[in-house]
Formats: structure tokens, C-alpha cells, sequence
């Protein structure tokens, strides 16, 4: 049952795990889903909420990576494109299929990428989407009718995938306890306990709501906090240092759909800094980044550059028609990437690996650094694969790859899913039977969006939202969309929350404090 007081109960009833997993991203929840399903028992620990840094901050793209196969990344684009499509198939729900244009201002270009992605379609074999097309200028302002005309001589059209990241990592969650796991957000660990010859045995972890301090015994602890896996290393006293997590900030900003006329996105790929940039619909509005910024301190709550801000504002104009301006921006949000470096130069984050590394510490604490969304059930898989030859656990096979994700329906019942609803999947219909059971839940929480009531309180009841900004970041993404509604509605959530958590007057109120000045920041 994905209930807080469940998994608290399991969690107090375990004398010990075969795994822990600490940090609730995309790494740490496949990590969690790949062993529970092998039979491990399994607790996972999230000091905030599923999703909160990196995992929910992406492009929203399962992607091979175009740029990685112009690099000659051969190995990491194969993976990627099997790892697409075994998504696809897993978690239908949240996957679609998008049309891309790169469009060709050069004779040469589209020639250059048309035989590129012919080469992309090809390595991903039969899970490929759909093949690769050069078109002509006509067929390209079709496909993006607000591309700027002046210079264009067609481009190139492929396909790859597009999903909910928030959304996933919560599914993720619910897949794991589903299987046994204990799964905790707003749990924090605070420190890491060691035997007699120095190796990790467990942890301590924080209730963050009561300050309830519990002790859980593991035979192996695997740290998946991404770019804050600095602290747990520390925590677990690291003493040769041979890799480097080297944070590198990307931001995207929000605009209305209208900046991007039509249903194909746009790929540009390579900006004047020498990243992809891509401008793409998501939500019914467009998602425009991303950058590249080196940063020195990592954070929950990353604050995009205004030179981060105006460069994808000048970009965006150089190829659209409709330039957008700083007042057009519903919200803009930022997202750390924990790429890691050897020893070394650590100023080009363009020329660091995206592909991830398993480390194996003195004490026994296995970390997991770098990857992407794409790659997270591979990267999972490989961690378990380690900490079972590592700590001599059974020898079980994964059984990941053609397992179901918590909502995964077929395309004919997710084409039957209308409106605000169809991430849901299969709990779509248990979701309106609560809202059509009571006409309060009907109710929208703000005039411009189809957001309900009923899906606060089902956020609360069914999906382990705790605070305002666990339901409108990542249940119903609204502040990733449209950060001022966000501020509008934030009281008629915080009464919702309140209620339902039966929490008294003095937490709403610093419910509403603490999110409307963290919604700030989603502003321009």
C-alpha cells in the first residue's frame, strides 16, 4: 500500500533490509524497483519529495541524443535507444512519440543530419519510432508555421520520445512498494553506521515532519543522490577521491503554445555554446532550453542566470518569428546534472561524460553517479549487478526490462484518456470515480487550467504528497507550467492540505509562507 503509515509500520517492523537506497530520483527509485522485483527487501529514503532536484527538472526527453552520436558516443546512443523503447513499452502512459525539425539555414546541413539520424534509426532497430525524413522549406514552415523563413532551405524531421518526468519518478515509487519495498519521502538520512571493521551495516534516518529519529540495519547501502553525493560519501568516510561529481546547470524557460505554432518541436543542434537547444510542447504549452553553466555548489532549489535567461531568449529568436520576451515567460525552472570527471579540467560540462560510474567505497557504500533519465533502468540494473557480486547477495536476474510500470496501459485506452487525466493511466478511472463521487472535488483550482480539487486530495490519499509544493510541482506540474496560478492558488491548496493531513492553522500558514516564496523563484 503507498501509504505513509504503512510503510512506516513495514519500515519499524524490519529487522533489516538487504538494500537501502538513499535519494528518491530516477536512479534511486529504478535502483529500489530492480531489486524489490528480484526479491530483496528493500527501504528507500527521500529527504524531501520523489523527484524534488534533478529528476523533475529534465527536458522531458527519452532520447538516444543526437549530439552524443555527432560526438561518436556510439556505445551510450544504442543504449539509450534500447532503453526508449523498452520505456515505451513499460510505461506507455507516460511516453509519446514527437515529431522533431532541425532546420537547415546552410544547403549542407540537412544533408549532414539527414544522414546522421538515418544512421540514429538505424542503431535502434527494432525498437526504432519511426524513420528520419529530409524535407523541403515548404513542408518545414508547415510543420513550424512560425519558423523563420529567411535563409531556410528545408530540414530534417525524426522522431524520438517525450515523457513526464515527475510523473514517472512517482510511478517509480509506487511500483517499488507495490513489490514490498518501503518507500519514504520527507525522510532524510542523517548519518550512516558502520561495524566493528569500518562497513556500512545501516543508516539513520530524520522524519522531517516530527523530528522521529530511526536506525535501519542493511547489508548493503546504495547512495543515489545525485549531485549531493558528495555528502553521503563523506558521511561514510571517503578517503580516495578519483572521480569528481562536477555539477553542470541547465534552465528552461515556460511559454504559451502559441510561440510554437503546430505539434512538431524544434531541435537545434549546436547554440552559440555549444549545446542542442529545443523548444518543445508539452502540458499544452512550450518548454524551451536548455544550457550549459558549470556550477560550484549544488542546491534543492537552483537559481537560473539572467545570462542563462537571455541566452535562450536571443536563440529562441534567432529561428522563430514570434521572438519571445522576458514578460512572456510562465515560468522558468533549473535543473542540476551530476555529470562526472576524472581527475583533471573540469571546465568543459559539453566534453564531460553523460554516461554513468559505479563506485565502490572502502567502507562498503556503493554509490552511483552521473547517467540520465533515459538510461535509468540500465544504470539500475548495473547497481544491483554490483552490490550482489560486491556483498555476495543471492545471484538474481533482473526482470526489469519487460516489467510494467505502476500506470501503464495500452495505447487504445490511453487514446480513450481526455483532458489533465491521461497521465494517469490506470488509475484514471478510480482517480474520476472520487471526483464525479463528490461535486466539491469537481471544482478547478484556478480559471485557466482543468486542474481539480480531487486531485489534491487524491494526491494526498494515493500518491504521498505531503506539502503545496509536492502536488503543484510534481502531481499536477502547475508550477513548471505557470508559476503565478501557482501563487493564486496556493491558500485554496494549503486549506485542502490541511485539512486532509489534519494538520492545524499554524502549519498551512507556513505552508503558504514557505511556497509562495519558493514559486517566487519561478518567476522572471
Amino acid at each position: 500500500m503507498f501509504d505513509r503509515t504503512y510503510q512506516l509500520e513495514k519500515l519499524k517492523s524490519t529487522e533489516q533490509f538487504d538494500i537501502v537506497v538513499v535519494g528518491g530520483g530516477a536512479s534511486g527509485l529504478g535502483i529500489a524497483v530492480d531489486a524489490v522485483s528480484r526479491g530483496f527487501s528493500v527501504a528507500l529514503f527521500e529527504s524531501h519529495d520523489f523527484g524534488k532536484g534533478t529528476s523533475s527538472r529534465s527536458t522531458k526527453l527519452v532520447h538516444g541524443g543526437v549530439r552524443y552520436l555527432a560526438q561518436g558516443n556510439i556505445k551510450l546512443v544504442i543504449e539509450a535507444l534500447r532503453e526508449r523503447g523498452l520505456l515505451e513499452k513499460n510505461a506507455n502512459h507516460l511516453f509519446k512519440r514527437q515529431t522533431f525539425l532541425i532546420p537547415s539555414y546552410n544547403w549542407w546541413f540537412k544533408y549532414y543530419y539527414g544522414f546522421g539520424l538515418t544512421i540514429y534509426d538505424w542503431l535502434s532497430a527494432r525498437l526504432s519510432l519511426g524513420g528520419s525524413r529530409i524535407i523541403s522549406t515548404s513542408k518545414a514552415i508547415k510543420r513550424i508555421t512560425n519558423l523563420k523563413p529567411q535563409g531556410l532551405n528545408g530540414g530534417v524531421t525524426y522522431l524520438d520520445g517525450q515523457f513526464d518526468d515527475a510523473r514517472l519518478a512517482l510511478n517509480l515509487a509506487q511500483t517499488a512498494s507495490s513489490h514490498g519495498a518501503v518507500i519514504l519521502n520527507h525522510y532524510k538520512v542523517n548519518d550512516i553506521s558502520k561495524d566493528e571493521n569500518g562497513h556500512v551495516n545501516g543508516v539513520s534516518v530524520l522524519d522531517t515532519e516530527n523530528d522521529e529519529e530511526i536506525s535501519v540495519s542493511a547489508k548493503v547501502v546504495i547512495n543515489a543522490t545525485g549531485v549531493f553525493a558528495n555528502k553521503i560519501l563523506k558521511m561514510a568516510g571517503r578517503k580516495k577521491r578519483s572521480l569528481k561529481i562536477v555539477p553542470s546547470q541547465g534552465i528552461h524557460l515556460v511559454l504559451d503554445k502559441s510561440f510554437l505554432d503546430g505539434e512538431t518541436a524544434l531541435m537545434v543542434p549546436k547554440t552559440s555554446d555549444g549545446r542542442v537547444l529545443f523548444a518543445i510542447p508539452w502540458h499544452n504549452k512550450v518548454v524551451v532550453g536548455t544550457t550549459d553553466t558549470p556550477i560550484k555548489k549544488p542546491s534543492y532549489e537552483p537559481k537560473p542566470l539572467e545570462e542563462e535567461i537571455e541566452f535562450i531568449l536571443d536563440t529562441a529568436k534567432t529561428y522563430l518569428t514570434k521572438a519571445p520576451k522576458r514578460e512572456d515567460v510562465k515560468s522558468v525552472f533549473a535543473g542540476l546534472r551530476p555529470l562526472v570527471a576524472p581527475e583533471g579540467d573540469k571546465s568543459n560540462t559539453k566534453e564531460i561524460s553523460r554516461g554513468h560510474k559505479i563506485i565502490h567505497s572502502e567502507s562498503g557504500l556503493i554509490t552511483i553517479v552521473g547517467g540520465k533519465w533515459t538510461t535509468y533502468r540500465e544504470m539500475s540494473e548495473d547497481v544491483v549487478n554490483e552490490a550482489i557480486e560486491a556483498h555476495v547477495l543471492p545471484n538474481i536476474k533482473s526482470k526489469t526490462r519487460t516489467m510494467s510500470i505502476h500506470g501503464n496501459i495500452s495505447s487504445a485506452e490511453k487514446a480513450k484518456l481526455n483532458g489533465v487525466h491521461w497521465f494517469y493511466g490506470s488509475d484514471a478511472k478510480s482517480l474520476e470515480a472520487l471526483i464525479e463521487s463528490d461535486p466539491s472535488l469537481q471544482e478547478l483550482l484556478h480559471p485557466n487550467y482543468e486542474f481539480t480539487i480531487g486531485q489534491v486530495v487524491w494526491a494526498v490519499k494515493h500518491e504521498m504528497a505531503r506539502t503545496i509544493e509536492d502536488v503543484l510541482a510534481r502531481r499536477i506540474r502547475l508550477l513548471f507550467l505557470d508559476a503565478q496560478a501557482c501563487l493564486d492558488i496556493s491558500e485554496k491548496v494549503a486549506d485542502i492540505l490541511a485539512i486532509e493531513l489534519e494538520q492545524s492553522d499554524q502549519w498551512k500558514q507556513n505552508q503558504i509562507k514557505e511556497f509562495k516564496a519558493l514559486a517566487s523563484g519561478y518567476l522572471i
